[in-house]
Parts: C-alpha cells; structure tokens; sequence
C-alpha cells in the first residue's frame, strides 16, 4: 500500500483515547512501515516494521543486524518492540506547533526507515545458518 499523508493524533495518556488531531503530513517512501503514530503529550510515538511477516530466523537476524546508530546521530530516541509479531521498533521524538518542522522530522524518518529497512533484508540474505535454531 502506497501512502501519501500520515495524520498525527493526541493521545490522552490517562484513558489511551486520541482525543484530536494535530496535523496531517505529507510523506515519502517509508511511510508504508509505520504502523501507528501518536503524541503522547511529551513525544511524538511512531512505531515501525518491516511491513511482511518474517520467519524465526529473520526476526533474530533483523533485530541483530538493523542500524539504530543511524536514528540516534540523526536525532531519534529508538527502541526495540519485541511483543510483536515482526520485528518492530518505537521512535519518539519532540513535538513542535510548528508544522514544517513536525513534516521535516517526519519525512527525514520515513526515508532513514525505508533505507534501513532495505539494507538489513539485504543483509539477512545467506544467514539463515546462523540464526536458524534447531
């Protein structure tokens, strides 16, 4: 599925509802991984997978081998989800009222997503030995 815009919603911390909308942004490629995004009123929360179902083997090996370097230099907090069912990662970082910079920060994420993503499936290829338990 191929998107253009991603809405961001307030998420009220006490009852978990989204009680409004802060801005919809247009996004580049990447934005496909995002599978929910919300403010929390401290971070903007965008969780991110590898959008397809891996096998035991891969889901170790991404874990293993993905860059979450890049996101850090490039001024993200990132974090391992491992209660899903492919590997996915939390990204957070600071809200701003002003539009653009929330846009800037999302579409500078969505193109670190959609090269790291590519790159550790590239990089997976030919370990299935290695993480593959008997």
């Amino acid at each position: 599925m191929e998107f253009s815009s991603l809405v961001l919603m307030e998420k009220d911390k006490e009852t978990g509802f989204m009680v409004k909308e802060l801005g919809s942004y247009e996004v580049s490629e990447g934005a496909e991984n995002i599978s929910k995004m919300f403010y929390d009123g401290e971070k903007v929360n965008v969780y991110f997978d590898t959008n397809k179902d891996v096998e035991d083997w891969e889901y170790s090996a991404i874990f293993d081998l993905f860059n979450e370097e890049e996101f850090v230099e490039s001024g993200y907090n990132i974090e391992q989800v491992d209660s899903e069912y492919n590997p996915t990662w939390l990204v957070k970082f600071d809200y701003d009222e002003e539009h653009s910079v929330v846009a800037e920060k999302l579409n500078k994420l969505c193109a670190l997503i959609s090269t790291s993503i590519s790159k550790v499936i590239v990089d997976i290829e030919g370990k299935e030995e290695e993480y593959r338990e008997d």
